[in-house]
C-alpha cells in the first residue's frame, strides 16, 4: 500500500513539474476579444480568405441560393403559444434583423395568416443605433401582457432585459430592466420577478453565471432584490422561477453544480425544502400536481430499483410526505430513450428515440393512473415538439426526415393534423438514405447515416461530407437540411451523419461513455466511421471531409489532428481548440463535467491526449482545414479557433480562417451572413474534395 501511495505522488509531482515547465503560449495576445492587434489579424484573414473564395464562381451560385432558401416566404412561420395565441419571430429580405409578431388560432392555419408585428428589431436597432439581435421573450401567464424580452447587441449570449406590454406593444417606461449579463429572469406574479445577474464582485459563478437567486419588487432598486439562495462560486448556476399551474403556483430553485446535475428546492412557507433526488436528475415540471423527472443513473429507492434513462412521475404532496414510489412513464431498453417532455393543459407528451428514428405519446391522468396513447407519424424520421399551451389542451410539432421537408402539425388530443409543409428547396430524386454501422477501436458499433445522391457509384471516388457533434447528450437526428441539400447533395456529394458516443442518441449510458478520461473514444468512434467509409469504398481519403460545431468544432479538430491521413478538408465551426485554457475563458468552467479540469495533472494528463491545440506538429501533412467563428461568441472563447489558425501558420501548415463580427454562437445575426458562411463552407469543399 506504502509503494503504491509512493508511486501515485511521484506521478502527480511529475505531471505538475512536466506542467510547470510548459512553455510559455505565444498566441494569448489572441484571447483579447477587441484588441487592436488581434483584430487587425482577424480583418487579414478574412481578407485573404474571401478573397480567395469569392473569386471562385461556385461562391455566388452558393451564396444566392442559400439567401433565397433563408429568406424563403414559404419557409414555415413556427409558432409560440401564449395561451391560444401564436407568436413568431420572423427575419427575410426586408426585415434583416427580425419582426416579432402575432396572429390568432384560427388565422395561424390558414395558408396567409394576418400578423400583427408586436416588436420590429430593425425599427429598434435605427432608433437606438445598436446592432440588437431579438433572443426571446418570457411572459407572464395566465394573460401574457407582462413579458421580458431579451436583447443582444450582435448576438452574444449575455442580453438586456426590458420589460414589454404586449397589449400596448411598447417597452414599459420604468418597468423592470436589467443591463447586459448572462442574466436569468422569470415572472413569479405581476409585481415580482425572479433575478440572477451580475450584482458585482462575487455574484457570479466562475462559469459567468448567476450564483445568486433573488426576488426583485416592482419600484425598488435592483441591488435590494431580496436574496433567496446562494450557490457556489464554482457551480455552473443558480436560478428560481414559478411553475404556473391553474390556480396553484409552484416556487422552485434550481443550483446546478455542474452539467448534469441539479438539487431542486421548493420555496414553502417561507422556506426553501431540498427534494430528495438523484444528484443527476433531469427535471421536467409538474403536471396534474405530479412532479416529472427523468434519471441519467439507475436510482435504488423505496425497495425498488429505476433504471437510467426512465421518466418517472409521483405525486407532489405524497412525495413530500415521504413516498417514494414512483410511476414509470418510460422505460428506455437497448436502442431506445427518452427524448422531450412537454405539457398542455391537459396532458404529458414524451417524444423518444428507437435506434435514432422518432416516436411520440400522449399521457393523461385518469381515475388515478396514467392513460398512454401513442401519437402516428407519417414515418421514421424525427419528431420535435414545437410549442404546447399551458391553459387548453393545444400543442405544435414537427416532422421531417433527411429527404421529406418539415411538416408542421397541430395537436389536440392524442392526434395531430398536418397544418404547414416547407417546400422543397431541393432536388431529392434519386436520393437514398440509408442507416450503417461502423465498428469503434474498442468494438462498439457506431451506427450512422449514409446519403447518397443521384447516379452515386461506390467506387472511393465520391466527394463525402461527414458530420458529428458527439457530447452533452446531444442527438444527431434525420433532418431536411436544405443547405445540405442545395449545396452537396443536387451537386452529387454524398452526406454522412454519425451518431457517435457522447451524444444522446442511445440515452445517458452513451453520453457518459464518452466522458472525460473515456474522451477518446469520441474520436475513435469517428475515425472507426470514417474507415467504414474508405473500406466499403463509399469515399477515399482524397474525397472525404468532417464538418463540426462547437463541441463538434473539438471532435473535428482532435479528429484530423489524430489522423491526419484519413481526409482532406475539414471545416471547424465555432470550435473549442485550446483545452489546457479552456475552463479559463468564458463559460468554458462550465463544462468540466464533461471534458475534466485541466488544471489538475491527473486529467491534464488525459485531455492532452486529444487537445487539438496541443497535438499540432512542424513535420506532420495535415489536411488544410477551415476554422471559422464569430467575435461576439461569449460562450465558446473566439480565441479558441483563432489560436488555433495562428499556431497551424507558424509551423508553416496552410489553412484557412473567417471571423463573422456577429453572430454569438452561431453564423451571424442575419440571413446575409449565415448564406456568406454558408458559400465559403461549400467553396472550400467543393474545391478541396471534388
Amino acid at each position: 500500500m506504502k509503494k503504491r501511495v509512493t508511486l501515485v505522488v511521484t506521478v502527480l509531482l511529475v505531471a505538475g513539474l512536466a506542467a510547470a515547465a510548459e512553455p510559455e503560449d505565444p498566441f494569448l495576445w489572441l484571447e483579447e476579444i477587441d484588441g487592436e492587434r488581434a483584430l487587425a489579424w482577424v480583418r487579414e484573414q478574412n481578407d485573404r480568405t474571401t478573397a480567395e473564395f469569392q473569386a471562385k464562381p461556385m461562391y455566388k451560385q452558393f451564396y444566392d441560393r442559400a439567401l433565397e432558401i433563408l429568406d424563403s416566404r414559404e419557409r414555415i412561420p413556427f409558432p409560440s403559444l401564449y395561451g391560444t395565441t401564436v407568436y413568431n419571430f420572423w427575419q427575410d429580405e426586408t426585415n434583416r434583423r427580425g419582426i416579432w409578431r402575432r396572429t390568432t388560432l384560427e388565422s395561424y392555419r390558414t395558408a396567409n395568416p394576418r400578423w400583427e408585428t408586436v416588436l420590429d428589431i430593425d425599427a429598434l436597432m435605427a432608433a437606438e443605433n445598436v446592432p440588437w439581435v431579438f433572443k426571446g421573450a418570457t411572459c407572464l401567464p395566465p394573460t401574457y401582457r407582462r413579458c421580458m424580452v431579451a436583447l443582444s447587441r450582435g448576438g452574444g449570449d449575455a442580453v438586456e432585459q426590458r420589460e414589454f406590454d404586449t397589449s400596448t406593444m411598447s417597452f414599459v417606461k420604468d418597468g423592470f430592466f436589467l443591463p447586459e449579463a448572462k442574466s436569468r429572469v422569470a415572472w413569479k406574479d405581476e409585481n415580482t420577478l425572479w433575478v440572477g445577474t451580475d450584482f458585482g464582485p462575487g455574484s457570479l459563478t466562475t462559469s459567468g453565471y448567476p450564483r445568486l437567486a433573488k426576488l426583485w419588487a416592482r419600484g425598488t432598486p435592483l441591488a435590494e432584490a431580496q436574496l433567496v439562495f446562494a450557490g457556489e462560486a464554482t457551480d455552473m448556476a443558480v436560478g428560481g422561477y414559478t411553475v404556473f399551474k391553474g390556480d396553484r403556483r409552484y416556487d422552485v430553485v434550481v443550483r446546478t453544480p455542474a452539467f448534469f446535475r441539479a438539487e431542486v428546492f421548493l420555496l414553502l412557507g417561507g422556506r426553501l425544502v431540498k427534494l430528495d433526488l438523484p444528484p443527476d436528475v433531469d427535471m421536467q415540471g409538474v403536471f396534474a400536481d405530479h412532479l416529472l423527472f427523468a434519471l441519467r443513473s439507475d436510482w435504488a429507492v423505496g425497495g425498488a430499483t429505476y433504471k437510467a434513462g426512465s421518466l418517472l412521475a409521483v405525486s407532489l404532496d405524497d412525495f413530500l410526505r415521504g413516498s417514494r414510489r414512483f410511476e414509470a412513464l418510460f422505460e428506455p431498453g437497448p436502442r431506445t430513450s427518452l427524448g422531450q417532455v412537454t405539457f398542455t393543459g391537459d396532458r404529458v407528451l414524451v417524444t423518444t428515440l428507437d435506434n435514432v428514428r422518432g416516436r411520440m405519446a400522449s399521457f393523461t391522468r385518469q381515475d388515478g393512473t396514467w392513460v398512454r396513447e401513442e401519437i402516428a407519424l407519417p414515418g421514421l424520421g424525427t419528431v420535435g415538439i414545437t410549442t404546447s399551451s399551458d391553459d387548453a389542451d393545444l400543442y405544435f410539432y414537427t416532422y421531417q426526415d433527411f429527404l421529406k421537408p418539415v411538416t408542421l402539425f397541430a395537436g389536440s388530443g392524442p392526434r395531430g393534423e398536418a397544418i404547414k409543409v416547407m417546400p422543397a428547396f431541393f432536388d431529392a430524386t434519386g436520393v437514398t438514405v440509408t442507416q450503417r454501422e461502423a465498428t469503434s477501436r474498442d468494438g462498439t458499433k457506431i451506427p450512422y447515416f449514409l446519403i447518397t445522391p443521384k447516379g452515386f457509384v461506390a467506387n472511393g471516388k465520391a466527394p463525402t461530407l461527414l458530420y458529428a457533434y458527439g457530447g452533452f447528450e446531444v442527438p444527431q437526428l434525420p433532418r431536411y437540411n436544405a443547405s445540405v441539400g442545395a449545396a452537396w447533395l443536387e451537386r452529387g456529394g454524398v452526406y454522412v451523419v454519425a451518431n457517435i458516443r457522447g451524444g444522446g442518441e442511445f440515452g445517458p449510458s452513451w453520453h457518459q461513455a464518452a466522458l472525460k478520461e473515456n474522451r477518446m473514444k469520441n474520436f475513435e468512434d469517428l475515425i472507426g466511421v470514417a474507415e467504414h467509409l474508405i473500406e466499403t469504398k463509399i469515399t477515399s481519403p482524397r474525397h472525404l471531409g468532417i464538418m463540426g460545431g462547437s463541441q463538434g468544432g473539438l471532435l473535428v479538430g482532435a479528429t484530423f489532428t489524430l489522423r491526419p491521413d484519413l481526409f482532406n478538408a475539414v471545416v471547424s465551426q465555432v470550435p473549442l481548440a485550446d483545452m489546457r485554457r479552456y475552463n479559463k475563458l468564458l463559460a468554458g468552467a462550465s463544462w468540466m463535467a464533461e471534458y475534466g479540469n485541466p488544471d489538475l495533472p491527473e486529467e491534464w494528463a488525459y485531455i492532452q491526449t486529444w487537445s487539438p491545440y496541443h497535438l499540432l506538429k512542424k513535420n506532420v501533412r495535415y489536411p488544410t482545414p477551415f476554422y471559422w467563428t464569430t467575435t461576439r461568441d461569449d460562450r465558446v472563447h473566439p480565441a479558441h479557433a483563432r489560436k488555433m489558425v495562428a499556431k497551424m501558420q507558424a509551423l508553416g501548415h496552410p489553412v484557412w480562417y473567417f471571423e463573422n463580427i456577429e453572430g454569438g454562437h452561431g453564423a451571424g445575426s442575419v440571413n446575409p451572413q449565415r448564406a456568406h458562411i454558408s458559400a465559403l463552407e461549400y467553396t472550400y469543399l467543393w474545391t478541396m474534395l471534388k
